[in-house]
């Protein structure tokens, strides 16, 4: 049995369990915004993507727009389960989904032979979710923002998607933590393949924030420092993972 990912760009992926299709904190298109409003930080996309086929499930880490983005899940079909944190489960139950499982750190559900084990994961400024993904074909764990729980316990994953890059704001600090993380999260979970999230795709900031937004190292410093015989991917939209052991 087969378990791929595609990225999706910024924080959007889809995930294959073996033909479950899972889709993940999707930005299709249209532009983003955070409160209190455009003029602090708006990013648009270069070209929008068409919505991946035959979803099974939705899957959402955080309710900000960056992860539960309006527009785009106004083009899902209303019957999609999904599956999020509490925010994010406000987010599409006011947008009318039928289905919407809302887990808090330390929960789980199984769907569909999908075991989610939501994980704690980035104050933003509530505590937000991380995800430990099990099924028959593979085990994969992801959180966006590079905040490891520490209540996981040690164990080998196929898999882990995260940022690989640290991004924040003078005096503030870093809100994107994945070059930082990045050696415990190996360490922690051994995993074949680590997946660069978060960073990429064809995204353009603007507002008063844009321009003093400060990035710390790089994925291709980050990867060359992960332990031998451990893959590492600059992942680009588009392109399809295979992540099974064979």
């Amino acid at each position: 049995m087969t378990l791929a990912a595609t990225y999706l760009g910024a924080n959007g992926w889809l995930l294959d369990f073996a033909g479950l299709r899972v889709l993940v904190d999707p930005w299709l298109e249209g532009s983003l915004s955070f409160p209190p409003g455009p003029w602090l930080l708006e990013g648009t996309l270069g070209a929008p993507q068409p919505v991946p086929e035959q979803l099974d499930l939705l899957l959402l880490t955080q309710g900000l727009a960056d992860h539960a983005h309006p527009d785009t899940l106004k083009l899902l079909s209303r019957t999609l389960p999904v599956v999020g944190s509490k925010a994010a489960s406000r987010v599409v139950h006011d947008l009318g989904f039928e289905s919407v499982t809302s887990l808090k750190p330390g929960e789980s559900v199984n769907q569909q032979g999908l075991r989610i084990q939501a994980t704690a994961g980035a104050p933003v400024p509530a505590v937000e979710n991380g995800y430990l993904l099990e099924h028959s074909s593979g085990t994969l764990y992801l959180e966006p923002h590079g905040f490891l729980d520490p209540a996981i316990p040690k164990q080998q994953l196929d898999a882990v998607i995260t940022p690989m890059v640290d991004l924040g704001l003078p005096i503030f600090g870093s809100f994107v933590k994945g070059k930082s993380v990045l050696p415990q999260l190996v360490e922690r979970f051994q995993p074949r393949t680590v997946l660069a999230s978060t960073s990429g795709g064809d995204v353009r900031f603007e507002g008063a924030l844009s321009g003093i937004l400060q990035m710390q190292g790089s994925i291709a410093e980050s990867g060359q420092r992960l332990p031998e015989g451990t893959r590492w991917i600059d992942s680009q939209p588009g392109e399809r993972y295979s992540l099974s052991q064979t």
